[in-house]
């Protein structure tokens, strides 16, 4: 029998640059999110206590176990991730930090095998500048970074409690949340916290306004408002509203400006127009913000075809009502028991939709409940 030629194995070198290519991202093709990311803690926008802190603790390399909490989109991650590169720069960073997504890796498990495995050992030291040319603290410790940390189960935050205490002196702990009070107590503890807060209008228009620059943003004059309005001081929320409405303009032959139809479309929102309609149709006049006289007027023909329409169009039931709350709410020509007895009907019915009610029919119970409580008050 002949023998079969075995082909010769392929060199690691060339695999690596493969899975090297591989990885590389365009810059062309880089989400704005991860492109513009603050490079270092003075780049991060409105948190001027947590940046001040963390400016003395650079100088002094002397890091305690972090706790940064707040809404999302304000830059924590980013925070903690430019930190990391001022303290230990290009060459050790890799080898010097773990930073996990705890709401994928959330388990007992990955506390007793890689936080452990990677905590335990002994960081080495590197002499020298860095490659880039740059010197830079490089603190005799490492650095794991727990993302989503309220996502973690109770036996993992407990099994953690004592690993940050006996690696304490080669290890330091940064815990990344949203929700502080899903943090066991004894973790909280052993941590400094940081409150970060959510971005006032004023930082995140000069971002919004750098990054339209820097990459050639043609938009509308009402869309950085409305980007504004509908982030909430949430700047992953605003980038990536503009970059969408880049690409879906840019596409087109020729290219357009970003409207506020496209934001509102992208952001899955109602646009104010719609919620004025309803408000009209119950009985509110949209310009005074009183409630208007319906007296010889069919209350539940207008309604009826306003929810009709809005249906028709596709719009959530569930987000027309959260914005005919935020609509109806602040108007202070309208008395406390009707606002009271509007709020009582958009709970109920938003629980029916939870369980899987018919939007149309929910929404038209709601607007003629509002209707009619208006109507009582007059």
């Amino acid at each position: 029998m002949a023998d079969i030629e075995t082909p010769p194995l392929m060199p690691q070198r060339t695999l690596g640059n493969k899975a090297n290519a591989a990885t590389s991202v365009d810059p062309a093709r880089q989400p704005w999110v991860e492109k513009y990311r603050p490079k270092t803690i003075d780049d991060v926008a409105s948190q001027d206590h947590t940046v001040a802190v963390l400016r003395k603790t650079l100088g002094s390399t002397n890091l305690p176990h972090m706790l940064f909490y707040g809404p999302p989109g304000t830059g924590k991650t980013s925070t903690i991730l430019a930190l990391a590169r001022q303290l230990f720069g290009p060459d050790l960073f890799r080898a010097r930090v773990l930073e996990l997504n705890a709401s994928d890796e959330r388990g007992i498990s990955v506390v007793r095998e890689k936080i452990k495995t990677f905590a335990r050992e002994t960081p080495r030291h590197m002499k020298g500048p860095s490659s880039d040319g740059k010197a830079y603290p490089q603190p005799p410790y490492k650095l794991i970074i727990l993302d989503e940390a309220d996502s973690m189960t109770q036996d993992a935050q407990s099994a953690l409690r004592r690993i940050m205490e006996t690696y304490s002196k080669i290890t330091r702990f940064c815990l990344v949340c949203n929700y502080v009070t899903r943090i066991i107590e004894p973790l909280a503890s052993r941590c400094s916290k940081f409150r970060f807060k959510s971005l006032d209008p004023s930082s995140t228009r000069a971002r919004i306004q750098m990054i339209a620059e820097a990459e050639n943003v043609q938009m509308d004059e009402e869309v950085v408002p409305l980007i504004l309005e509908l982030s909430g001081g949430d700047m992953r929320k605003a980038i990536t509203f503009m970059q969408t409405g880049q690409r879906l303009h840019s596409a087109q032959t020729p290219p357009t400006p970003i409207t506020a139809d496209s934001i509102h479309e992208i952001a899955g929102v109602v646009p104010g127009r719609i919620v004025d309609d309803l408000l009209r149709a119950v009985g509110i006049d949209v310009g005074s913000g009183l409630v208007d006289n319906l007296k010889g007027k069919d209350g539940f023909k207008m309604v009826s075809e306003t929810v009709t329409m809005i249906n028709r169009q596709g719009y959530s039931a569930g987000q027309v009502l959260q914005q005919l709350h935020d609509a109806l709410i602040p108007l202070d020509g309208i008395p406390s028991l009707p606002k009271s007895l509007a709020s009582m009907a958009m709970a109920e019915a938003d629980y029916a939709l939870c369980a899987g009610a018919d939007e149309e029919l929910q929404l038209l119970e709601v607007a003629l409940r509002v209707q009619a409580a208006l109507q009582r008050a007059m």
